[in-house]
């Protein structure tokens, strides 16, 4: 039978209370345990004594017999020199899942398909561009007799 000493959830919806018990690894977190031995409300500010409370001598010699803390209540044991205490590393944590990473791939391939574009559209008005300025001339001499004539036309209909 393996112990372990974990945090029993107690109190009403939205506002949490816990008891650190001694319970069979194998019951419900808020199943039957061995020995109630503290309890902890996090409710309470964090420098406030009251916040966790828990018997000591009872926590050493489940400590003794070989029951392990959860992670949680290992980080209050650990204020009393009763467990080293080390944070967690879990690098995989913050990564996305996979349907996120597709989308994310999606949304890469479509930025570089829109960048691709944008730079095939830049290219080609320069190429336009470049035929267009030799054209201009022409067209300019070509278009100065209807300008003028455009006004003209205007002043007569007022």
């Amino acid at each position: 039978m393996s112990l372990k000493i974990r945090l029993a959830r107690g109190g009403s919806k939205k506002r949490p209370f816990y008891s650190i018990v001694i319970a069979d690894s194998r019951m419900p977190r808020d199943g039957r345990f061995i020995e109630k031995i503290g309890t902890y409300n996090p409710l309470l500010k964090k420098d406030d004594e009251k916040r966790v409370q828990y018997n000591e001598e009872r926590a050493k010699h489940w400590l003794g017999v070989g029951a392990r803390p959860t992670d949680r209540v290992a980080r209050f044991l650990s204020v009393n020199g009763l467990v080293d205490w080390k944070a967690g590393n879990n690098p995989q944590k913050g990564e996305p899942g996979e349907k996120a990473k597709e989308r994310i791939e999606e949304k890469r391939e479509k930025e570089e398909a829109a960048k691709a574009a944008a730079e095939d559209a830049a290219a080609a008005p320069a190429e336009d561009a470049a035929e267009d300025a030799a054209a201009a001339p022409a067209e300019d001499a070509a278009e100065a007799p209807a300008e003028d004539a455009a006004p003209a036309e205007e002043e007569q209909s007022s």
